[in-house]
């Protein structure tokens, strides 16, 4: 059986990587670019880091910032719009995985407007060319947007999210620099941070997993739950850690898909637009828990990456229920909240939400086949703690 891995051209990773941008922009004779972010990272001064060096090096730039979290068709439509008028050749995607994640619908719209609807981006998008060339720059140490070949929208209309996996979309460069993650609010750093621990772990059980995604995704759990709360405290060294660990979760789940916890937390961004992270963050251990008797001993090597004491010795069920237990534990340390009634979910939204949730591109790589009946379960679980 032959596997597939697709990552980025070139990386830059560690504290000042964000120096080397203008010499990638000259080595690929790139002329203008289109930044894509959000009237927040302009407001903090984040955008205006990547600016000053453009303008030293006399590189031309235009600003779209109009990204809102979950972006929408609207988003993606004006960022279109936005660059046809900018002259601009190729993209800087500065955020997290809105910037990131809109920067990608705009390039492969721009290079393939056959699929101008952005709805029909949906699912495992039959393009034909190379999306317009992208430099990505994270903000946020969580969704890997920037290593991976899958993006998310949201149909504003329609009131679901849906994902969009194309080979063609993935960033020519991706720069990888703590310093522009330390100014991030604690919370976001814990809910980026779990979603990262939530990308390793399912894309270590999914059914499409394999060796070298494997080690990708055991060394990220190992370094995600090492630093994820030093790095909330405040941490410099943590969070450059998270950074890299969210970027090798990144390597290995975009190239083997993901689970039911994401299936089931794209619903909850387009129903109630809370932050994907956080609706990760509290389904996770639930989903965890209803899975653990279809991943035969993945959780003992989940366990021992985590430091759980004695994973190699204890009988499996019981070092299943302590993974499980950890998960939980590490969302009260980081104040994650504690269930999605916190969030706002409405109890009576569950059959809705449940086939939004058996319709999601993520839910068919899970490892337990998931139905109506349990997915209902695991919403009415989550919603209650």
């Amino acid at each position: 059986m032959s596997q597939r891995m697709i990552l980025n051209e070139t990386s830059w990773f560690g504290r000042g990587a964000i120096q080397n941008l203008v010499t990638e922009i000259s080595r690929r004779s790139f002329r203008k670019a289109l930044i894509v972010s959000d009237k927040g990272l302009v407001k903090c001064g984040v955008v205006e880091k990547i600016t000053a060096l453009l303008n030293a090096a006399g590189k031309e730039w235009a600003l779209y910032d109009g990204v809102v979290p979950n972006p929408g068709i609207t988003v993606v439509k004006e960022g279109v719009e936005a660059f046809r008028n900018s002259g601009a050749d190729y993209l800087i995607a500065i955020g997290g995985g809105s910037p990131q994640d809109t920067s990608k619908a705009i390039g492969i719209i721009i290079n393939n407007p056959q699929f101008s609807d952005v709805r029909s981006l949906e699912g495992f998008t039959p393009t034909t060319r190379s999306c317009v060339p992208i430099i990505a720059i994270p903000t946020t140490a969580g969704t890997a947007a920037e290593v991976t070949i899958n993006y998310v929208i949201t149909d504003e209309q329609r009131q679901r999210k849906f994902v969009c996996i194309d080979p063609h979309d993935i960033p020519q460069v991706a720069i990888v620099d703590a310093d522009l993650m330390d100014a991030m609010p604690a919370m976001l750093k814990a809910s980026t941070g779990i979603d990262a621990l939530t990308h390793a772990i399912e894309g270590y059980i999914t059914l499409g997993a394999w060796a070298l995604t494997d080690a990708l995704h055991l060394k990220a759990i190992e370094l995600i739950t090492a630093s994820l709360r030093d790095s909330v405290a405040g941490d410099a060294q943590a969070t450059e850690q998270m950074a890299l660990a969210q970027y090798m979760a990144g390597m290995g789940f975009s190239n083997v898909g993901l689970g039911l916890v994401h299936g089931m937390a794209h619903p909850l961004g387009a129903f109630y637009d809370i932050p994907h992270g956080v609706a990760n963050a509290v389904l996770l251990p639930w989903v965890m828990e209803w899975n653990a008797d279809y991943t035969g001993e993945k959780y003992r090597d989940i366990a021992r990456a985590m430091g759980i004491a004695n994973a190699v010795t204890l009988p499996l069920d019981s070092v299943r229920k302590l993974t499980v237990e950890a998960i939980h534990q590490l969302n009260r340390d980081v104040g994650i909240p504690a269930t999605l009634r916190d969030l706002g979910m409405a109890e009576e939204d569950i059959p809705v939400l449940t086939q939004a949730a058996l319709a999601d591109v993520c839910t068919g790589g899970n490892p337990r086949p998931a139905t109506p009946e349990a997915i209902e379960t695991l919403y009415r679980n989550a919603w209650r703690g």
